[in-house]
């Protein structure tokens, strides 16, 4: 089962909304087959596993190990579980059941009644740890919420500006920006508010790490932001929440909301199955999740710097569950709960 999750985070930032799944077929104490999804509309990691299988007499006699559920409905691809019976294999060992409504025990109850030997629970803290921003999303209905931020070791976000200046003033270590977009990477969107987009003209994509530009969430509630600015590209999907403007223009989706605040924002994103977003700031956005209290992680940097002055950088009044050295920066991470 350990394995089932290694495979499976190799689909992590490719497969949203579906789950992380890995699966490996064992016969006689060895591994004969292994696979996980690997793209969202491509075939399930039980799939992958059969077809990795070179003499396929064997699954007869053989478990499937898998991290999740097997599903028990059509959508982009057929019934997993449906699969499993048709090759015969007698017995299935599953990390979790699956939440998902189409298929939470439906999956089971099929295999069941096909004589299959079911064992349902096996390491299914990490299994359910793995896909926490899937098993946010269907319990809570809204998606996952990552916070981060990097301040000085004095507490700042930013430096005084005066009301033109534009550019980033670096806190973290050039390394970590690395760091910062492998997080992107993994997650389906990332959220910035207006004067971040007004300061620092971020892209807000994966550049310094090979992986899937996230869709580029913004608050701009009155449409102030010139549509020269960098995540006005092509380069990812960007929704802008705003309060007088629905229209959809290439690469770009204005919404109207009645009031920029996180529910309604969290709303509309679950509407479009987005299962988790990355917020980067600014420092009243980020203290907008905090104090609404819809939040379950955060990542703060903090770097090898002082600005004596500036912008405030949010507080969470909770202790880090860990923190680690990152080249010159301490990262520390939150939980909610």
């Amino acid at each position: 089962m350990q394995r089932c999750i290694e495979l499976a985070r190799l689909g992590q930032g490719l497969v949203a909304p579906n789950p992380m799944v890995g699966a490996v077929i064992v016969y006689d104490d060895k591994i004969i087959g292994e696979g996980f999804h690997q793209r969202y509309g491509e075939a399930h990691a039980e799939v992958n596993a059969i077809n990795a299988v070179q003499d396929k007499s064997l699954l007869k006699n053989s478990t499937i190990y898998v991290s999740l559920e097997p599903c028990s409905h059509f959508g982009k691809t057929p019934p997993c579980s449906d699969l499993i019976v048709e090759m015969g294999i007698p017995r299935v060992i599953i990390g979790c059941k699956d939440i998902h409504t189409k298929v939470s025990g439906k999956g089971i109850e099929r295999l069941n009644k096909a004589g299959i030997d079911v064992q349902i629970g096996i390491l299914e803290k990490k299994c359910k740890e793995l896909n926490k921003r899937f098993f946010t999303f269907h319990e809570r209905q809204r998606p996952y919420v990552i916070l981060k931020w990097a301040q000085t070791k004095d507490g700042y976000l930013d430096k005084i500006r005066d009301s033109e200046e534009q550019g980033v003033n670096w806190i973290s270590a050039p390394e970590t920006k690395a760091l910062v977009h492998k997080w992107r990477s993994e997650e389906q969107s990332i959220l910035v508010g207006r004067k971040t987009v007004q300061n620092d003209n971020p892209s807000l994509t994966v550049r310094e790490f090979s992986g899937v530009n996230p869709t580029r969430i913004i608050i701009d509630s009155q449409l102030q932001l010139s549509e020269e600015l960098n995540i006005f590209s092509d380069d990812a999907p960007t929704i802008i929440f705003n309060r007088s403007r629905n229209e959809v223009k290439g690469m770009i989706e204005w919404i109207k909301i009645s009031e920029t605040n996180t529910e309604l924002i969290l709303e509309e994103l679950y509407k479009r199955n987005i299962l988790s977003v990355f917020v980067e700031g600014g420092s009243r956005t980020l203290q907008y999740f905090i104090f609404g209290n819809v939040w379950d992680e955060a990542r703060v940097i903090v770097g090898n710097t002082l600005f004596g002055e500036g912008t405030k950088a949010p507080t969470i009044n909770k202790v880090p569950a860990y923190s680690y050295p990152f080249s010159t920066d301490t990262v520390y991470h939150y939980f909610r709960k």
